[in-house]
Parts: structure tokens; C-alpha cells; sequence
């Protein structure tokens, strides 16, 4: 799916995200990511192999959520996504850096150096929805 300019903005302006993916009895596991934008993916970084990661390589559906700030007749927007995420090797010292600069403050190094390559979840939207200008 492709990403709309108001769901991009939303996106890219370091509101934390809930990442749900699902454990292998099919419980919610939930985990607070910073995300940002390849092209029409949503991707967040990790280090290490973490739970979400080994749910999402068994299962590749997932949630993500945040609240945008602004309001719609008087709740507060928020923005989900539903969608399937993949995992690739490598690139999260750069990628969590690079988001350190939107949720920390410019010129702030998170990555120490030597940190492992880890990984990066790559999302693809299938559904949006919320309250805020992506309503349906």
C-alpha cells in the first residue's frame, strides 16, 4: 500500500509507536519502537533478536499504533496500521541514529560504538485507520 503525504508526516515526526505482534499462542506482545520511512516501508531498529522479532519471523502480521497529537471532535487523533513486517540483518546502529536525531535531539549519536549490526523490521501497510485526517 501506498503511503499517503499526511500519513508519511505522521509518521516521521517521532511519535512513539506500539508494535504488536502476535506470540505463538496467540497472545498481543506489545513493544514502544521509534519508526521511520523507506520509501513506502515503516522501519524500526534493534540490536538484539528480541520476542517481537522472533514473532514476527514466525507470523509476519502486525499492528502498529500512535497517538499524533491534534484532535477530531474532540479525541485525540491516532494513527494504526495494520500490516506484515519482514526482518533483515544488519543496519540498526545507522537506522537508530539516524531516528535519534528526530526523537533526541539533532546531532545525537544512541548508537555506541561497536554495537552489534542487529536488525531492522520493514513493514508493509495493508490497512489504515484511526481518528485524524486518514479516516476511512
Amino acid at each position: 500500500m501506498i503511503l499517503n503525504d499526511t500519513v508519511r508526516q505522521a509518521l516521521a515526526a517521532g511519535h512513539l509507536a506500539h508494535l504488536v505482534t502476535l506470540n505463538k499462542d496467540g497472545s498481543p506482545q506489545v513493544s514502544i519502537v521509534w519508526v521511520g520511512l523507506e520509501g513506502d516501508e515503516i522501519v524500526c531498529a534493534h540490536f538484539n533478536l528480541y520476542q517481537k522479532l522472533k514473532n514476527i519471523q514466525r507470523d509476519a502480521r502486525v499492528a502498529l499504533s500512535m497517538v499524533t497529537g491534534g484532535k477530531t471532535n474532540g479525541l485525540d487523533n491516532y494513527l494504526v496500521i495494520n500490516g506484515r513486517a519482514r526482518i533483515t540483518e544488519g543496519g540498526a546502529p545507522e537506522l537508530l541514529n539516524q531516528l535519534a536525531q528526530i526523537y533526541i535531539a539533532p546531532g545525537t549519536t544512541f548508537a555506541p560504538d561497536g554495537a552489534p549490526q542487529g536488525y531492522i523490521t520493514r513493514i508493509t501497510a495493508e490497512r489504515i485507520y484511526g481518528i485524524g485526517p486518514w479516516s476511512e
